[in-house]
C-alpha cells in the first residue's frame, strides 16, 4: 500500500527529530522510494506524484514548494495538516531504514548518489528544464542495476 508524498514527507521530517533540509529529504524519499518499488514488483511507496528530475537531482514539486520557505535550513513541523502513515506499514520502515543508513550524509554526497551515471534521474535529466518526471518503469530498472545480483 502506497503512501501521498505529504505523507512519506511528513514521516521522514519526524523520523529525523526534524533535521533535514529540504534537499536532503528530497534525495532520501527518492532513495527510498526506488528501494520500496524494487522490492514491491515497481509497486510506487508515494502513489500520488511523480518525482522530477531538477538540477540537483529528484524532486517531489508538491514537497519542494510545501517546505521551500526553509531554504537550506532545517524543515519544520509545516505538516500539521496531514495524515500520519501508519507506523506499522511497510512504507515507514522504508523511510526508516533510509534514514537510518543515509540520513547524516552530506547534502551533496546524497545529490552525488541519485546522479549516477545510469540512474533514473541521469536517464531522464535535461539541463534548464525542471518538469520532466522521472518514469516509475525507470526507478524500478535503476533498482535492478544497482541491486541485482549478476
Amino acid at each position: 500500500m502506497a503512501i501521498s508524498a505529504m505523507q512519506a514527507a511528513k514521516a521522514a521530517c519526524q523520523l529525523s527529530g526534524w533535521n533535514l533540509s529540504n534537499l536532503q529529504l528530497h534525495k532520501l524519499l527518492y532513495i527510498a522510494h526506488m528501494l520500496y518499488s524494487g522490492s514491491h514488483n515497481g509497486e510506487p511507496l508515494i502513489y500520488d506524484e511523480d518525482f522530477q528530475a531538477w538540477d540537483y537531482g529528484p524532486v517531489l514539486p508538491s514537497v519542494y514548494r510545501h517546505c521551500s520557505a526553509f531554504g537550506s535550513s532545517r524543515i519544520q513541523n509545516v505538516f500539521h495538516h496531514v495524515q500520519p502513515p501508519r507506523e506499522s506499514g511497510d512504507e515507514v520502515s522504508y523511510i526508516r531504514n533510509v534514514l537510518s543508513e543515509f540520513g547524516d550524509a552530506d547534502p551533496y554526497q546524497l545529490v552525488e548518489l541519485t546522479h549516477e551515471p545510469d540512474s533514473a534521474w541521469a536517464n531522464t535529466y535535461i539541463p534548464g528544464v525542471r518538469h520532466v518526471p522521472i518514469n516509475q518503469a525507470e526507478i524500478v530498472s535503476e533498482y535492478q542495476r544497482r541491486f541485482s545480483e549478476a
